[in-house]
């Protein structure tokens, strides 16, 4: 199983942290052991960890109006960086 980091900037640290809980449950389709960090700088930049089952039902999830909208509730700004482990 692949782990898929994320990375990208938010509007609220604390507001993106506290929503750690959606987050686990937004991605419990495709992915598990989902954890987030923030920047020990104290800037607003945020990284997340997932170990993802299954890559095909992740990527078409990244894309719905769904997780737009996520993303937009969680403070997210772009641009998102991915980076995959090899298994």
């Amino acid at each position: 199983m692949p782990k898929v980091v994320f990375t990208h900037a938010v509007k609220d640290v604390d507001l993106w942290m506290s929503k750690h809980a959606e987050r686990v449950d937004l991605f419990a389709e495709w992915g598990s052991n989902v954890v987030g960090y923030a920047i020990a700088d104290g800037s607003n930049m945020v990284a997340l960890t997932i170990d993802v089952n299954d890559m095909d039902a992740m990527e078409q999830s990244l894309g719905t109006a769904e997780m737009d909208k996520e993303k937009e509730a969680h403070g997210v700004t772009g641009p998102i960086a991915m980076f995959v482990a090899p298994e």
